[in-house]
């Protein structure tokens, strides 16, 4: 998936940072976009208004024809990242626990699972306890990995908690 139709996900998401959005769209500048906004926006400073950033991004993004997805799709790209993070090692299943955002959304059974399963995560969950909540989160990124509809391409967005 292109890196800005990604991004466009992520932002919805709202796990993309505002703070990133100038070295993203200076890397879709180098990935051959281009758009006066794009321009603008790669221009800035890491920490610039975040109004302006945010404008910017929205505005280069339909310049470049990039439509923004609604919450509920956004929020299933972000469930389906978060087990493909898991299933491929990028990810590990306290991360996963910890990326849920209020924007996480579930619409099938495999998604309705591994979001129920990722949701019981607390950093109090007794040692006893981990081990097999991490093999059911483990059971049903795979599930869903494997029967989802939205592809293999979405990359895992960066984490939240540095």
């Amino acid at each position: 998936m292109d890196r800005l139709q990604d991004s466009a996900w992520q932002y919805v998401a709202e796990v993309l940072r505002p703070e990133d959005l100038p070295m993203l769209a200076a890397h879709a500048l180098v990935d051959g976009h281009d758009s006066p906004a794009l321009r603008e926006l790669a221009g800035l400073p890491r920490r610039s208004d975040v109004t302006e950033v945010r404008e910017l991004y929205v505005q280069a993004l339909s310049e470049l024809g990039v439509p923004l997805p609604d919450e509920e799709t956004a929020g299933r790209r972000l469930l389906v990242s978060l087990a493909f993070g898991l299933v491929q090692g990028d990810l590990s299943p306290k991360e996963v626990g910890n990326s849920l955002s209020m924007t996480v959304a579930a619409h099938t059974e495999e998604e309705t699972q591994f979001l129920s399963i990722a949701a019981e995560y607390s950093e109090w969950i007794g040692p006893d306890d981990l081990p097999a909540w991490e093999r059911e989160l483990q059971a049903a990124a795979q599930l869903l990995a494997a029967s989802t509809d939205l592809g293999s391409g979405i990359r895992v967005p960066a984490s939240r908690h540095d």
